[in-house]
């Protein structure tokens, strides 16, 4: 995580340099939009905090240029998300959209920032496929394939060769269970079962069950922050 939002300190800089060499004023708006409520809060806080250190750490002028960080919480749903999107851009006059905690947020914001040709820093949601979705998304996060493929790998390597995979029924989810279980079918390994629960599923016992019923040597698991406890 935190070389994650090194890294996104990293890349924002980078666009604030170009961005702010073509603002018309001495101020370039940032727009950080965030799940700073709700069950995914602890992401977005994280994220926030990690965009203020590296403003304090390399100061808030590039280029000449002041750069406004403004924060907006989406409380983890879309619809929210790309309103405030069109929001910071229409707006505030925002230059630079960072942040997205979830994948659907990031990809509600997809539309907005290809229309009005505003970059979208990804710097927290993890499906491979969220940078196809627009030419102008970039991300500085980790991706799903990233984290499953080695686990595979692993597992393979500790002896670990039939498997229950449980993850969320959305897009993280799925690319969490394919990118395990093809690596770890390929290494030899047998996938006995592939699970997949709701988003707001309120209840893992009866998926558990299955579990214990499977006899795996391990369970690969995948559900999301805001997924309740099993």
């Amino acid at each position: 995580m935190l070389r994650a939002l090194f890294a996104a300190g990293v890349a924002a800089g980078a666009i604030f340099a170009a961005t702010a060499a073509f603002a018309d004023d001495n101020v370039v708006t940032v727009g950080m939009i965030l799940p700073m409520t709700g069950p995914s809060a602890s992401t977005g806080k994280q994220e926030q905090a990690g965009a203020e250190l590296y403003i304090k750490q390399h100061g808030d002028t590039v280029a000449g240029k002041k750069i406004q960080l403004v924060v907006k919480d989406d409380t983890g749903a879309p619809d929210v998300t790309k309103r405030l999107a069109q929001e910071l851009i229409g707006n505030d006059k925002a230059k630079v959209l960072i942040g997205f905690g979830l994948t659907p947020l990031a990809l509600a914001v997809a539309p907005v920032a290809t229309e009005a040709k505003v970059p979208e820093v990804v710097s927290a949601a993890g499906t491979a496929m969220i940078t196809e979705k627009s030419p102008f998304i970039v991300r500085t996060s980790f991706t799903l394939p990233q984290a499953a493929e080695p686990m595979a790998e692993w597992s393979l390597k500790n002896n670990i060769h039939k498997v229950v995979t449980i993850v969320t029924d959305y897009g993280p989810g799925i690319d969490a269970e394919k990118w395990f279980s093809e690596p770890f079918a390929k290494g030899g390994g047998t996938v006995i079962e592939k699970i997949r629960v709701p988003l707001k599923n309120p209840d893992f016992a009866p998926f558990l069950q299955r579990v214990e019923d499977d006899k795996p040597d391990a369970v690969f698991v995948f559900v999301p922050a805001s997924a309740p406890p099993s």
